[in-house]
C-alpha cells in the first residue's frame, strides 16, 4: 500500500520522534527546576501548570490554522516553538525565564499533536485509520519508554550541564521531526460532499459546539483522560508509594509493564476491534479499568504483604495498558469520521484541548485525595468515574451513524430489496 510505504511512514516516524523527546525530558523537568536550579517545588509546580495552560492558549488557533493552511505549516510552526522552548528551558536559571520557556515548550508540543493526527487522516482511507492510529499509539508508548530510559542515563542531578544537554537533545529531536515529517507532501483535503452550503460557511467552533455527537465524545474523552492518563503517573503513583509503600524502582517496573502490555497487545487488539463497534471497545476499556481499580483496592488492603502488594501494583498498570490498547483504534477514527472535511483540524484541536485539560486536572485531584490520607475515597471516586465511562460509551452509540461506530452493514442483493419493498 503506497500510503503506508511513503507519507504515512514519515508521519509515524514523526510521532515516534515527538514521543521520544517527551519521554526524554518530561520525567526530569520537576527535579531540574526544584533541585538542579534550586528553585523549590513551588516553582516546579508553576512550570508544569504553565506547560499545561499553553494548550488552552494555542489549540483554538491551531485548529483554525490547520483548516486554512494545512497541517504541514502548523506542524513546522509547532516544532519551531517546541525546539526553541526546549533549548531555552535548558539554559534558563531563574523562575521567570523558566516559565516563559515552559510556555513556549508546551505550546509547541501541543501544536504538533492535532497536526500529526490530521496528517494520519489525510494519508489513510477510512478502512485503514484504526490500524494507523493503533500503530501511532504503539510508537508513542515505545518512543516515550525508550526516551525515558535514555534520558535517565544522561541525567546527573549533581551536574547541571547534564540537564542542559538533555534539553538541547530534546530541541534537536523536534528539528528532526520537522525535517522528517514537516517536509512530507500531504494529499489534498477531501471535498465535503455536502458542498459549500450556508451551514458550511459558519465558523468551525460554532459547528463543533452544535455537533451533539462530538460534544458527547469530548465529554467521554475528558472522563477517560482524567480517570486513566491523568492518574497512573500521578494519583496511582502516589497511592503506590505513599499508601502501599512501593519502592520507586518497583514503580518504574510497573510503568514499564504498562508500556510493554501496549506494545505486545496493540496490533493484536486492533484486529478484534476492527470487527466490533467502537463504542463497545470503549465500554470494554472501562470494564478493564474497573478491574484495575479493584486491584488497587486489593493492594491497599494487603499492603503489609510486600510481595503480594507489589504484584497487585504491577497488575494495575498492566490492566491500564489493556484498556489503552482497546481505546487507541477508536477515538481518533471517530473524531475523523465526525468532522466535516473542511473542519478536520478544528475537530482534532478540540479533542486535543479536552485531552490536555483532563490530563492537567487529573493529577491535581488524584494527588490531593491520596495525599490527604483518604485513599479509599480516591479509589471509590475513580471506580465511579470508570462506571460512568462505560455508561457514556454505550449512550454514545445512539448519536453515531453505523459507519462512525464501525458497524458492518451486510450487502443485500438488489433483487431481495425489491422483493422486500413489494411485500411492504
Amino acid at each position: 500500500m503506497k500510503e503506508w510505504g511513503g507519507r504515512l511512514r514519515r508521519v509515524q516516524i514523526g510521532n515516534a520522534l515527538s514521543a521520544f523527546g517527551s519521554g526524554f525530558t518530561l520525567p526530569y523537568m520537576f527535579v531540574y527546576v526544584s533541585e538542579v536550579r534550586g528553585l523549590g517545588s513551588a516553582a516546579a509546580g508553576a512550570v508544569f501548570t504553565v506547560f499545561a495552560l499553553a494548550a488552552l492558549a494555542v489549540l483554538p488557533f491551531t485548529g483554525r490554522g490547520i483548516d486554512r493552511y494545512g497541517p504541514r505549516p502548523v506542524l513546522l510552526a509547532g516544532t519551531a516553538m517546541a525546539a526553541a522552548g526546549a533549548f531555552a528551558f535548558g539554559q534558563a536559571a531563574s523562575t521567570p525565564t523558566l516559565l516563559i520557556s515552559s510556555f513556549l515548550f508546551g505550546a509547541g508540543v501541543t501544536t504538533c499533536q492535532p497536526a500529526l493526527a490530521t496528517m494520519i487522516v489525510r494519508c489513510t482511507r477510512k478502512a485503514e485509520r484504526s490500524r494507523a492510529f493503533a500503530l501511532q499509539f504503539t510508537l508513542v508508548n515505545l518512543g516515550m519508554g525508550i526516551g525515558a530510559l535514555v534520558g535517565g542515563q544522561v541525567v546527573d542531578t549533581a551536574d547541571p550541564a547534564s540537564l542542559t544537554r538533555l534539553f538541547t537533545i530534546e530541541a534537536l529531536t523536534f528539528l528532526g521531526l520537522a525535517a522528517v515529517t514537516g517536509t512530507a507532501r500531504m494529499p489534498a483535503a477531501e471535498v465535503d460532499p455536502a458542498g459549500p452550503t450556508a451551514a458550511g460557511k459558519s465558523s468551525g467552533l460554532r459547528t463543533l459546539v452544535a455537533d451533539k455527537a462530538m460534544l458527547r465524545l469530548c465529554l467521554l474523552a475528558g472522563l477517560i483522560f482524567f480517570t486513566c492518563y491523568g492518574q497512573f503517573e500521578s494519583g496511582v503513583a502516589a497511592f503506590a508509594t505513599d499508601t502501599v509503600g512501593t519502592a520507586p524502582s518497583t514503580l518504574g517496573l510497573a510503568i514499564g509493564a504498562n508500556a510493554l502490555t501496549i506494545v505486545l497487545l496493540q496490533m493484536f487488539v486492533v484486529r478484534i476491534t476492527e470487527r466490533r463497534r467502537r463504542t463497545t471497545a470503549m465500554a470494554a476499556a472501562g470494564v478493564v479499568w474497573l478491574a484495575a481499580w479493584g486491584m488497587a483496592l486489593v493492594a491497599g488492603l494487603i499492603r503489609e504483604d510486600a510481595m503480594a502488594a507489589t504484584v497487585a501494583i504491577v497488575a494495575i498498570y498492566a490492566l491500564f495498558g489493556v484498556g489503552e490498547s482497546l481505546l487507541a483504534p477508536t477515538m481518533g477514527p471517530i473524531v475523523a469520521d465526525l468532522a466535516p472535511a473542511r473542519l478536520l483540524g478544528t475537530y482534532n484541536s478540540g479533542y486535543a484541548l479536552v485531552k490536555q485539560t483532563a490530563v492537567a486536572v487529573g493529577p491535581a485531584v488524584g494527588v490531593l485525595l491520596v495525599g490527604s490520607g483518604t485513599w479509599p475515597l480516591y479509589l471509590a471516586s475513580m471506580a465511579l468515574c470508570t462506571l460512568l465511562i462505560v455508561a457514556l460509551a454505550v449512550r454514545l452509540r445512539g448519536y453515531l451513524t453505523p459507519a462512525q461506530d464501525n458497524v458492518r452493514v451486510l450487502n443485500v442483493p438488489q433483487h431481495e430489496l425489491r422483493e422486500l419493498e413489494a411485500v411492504a
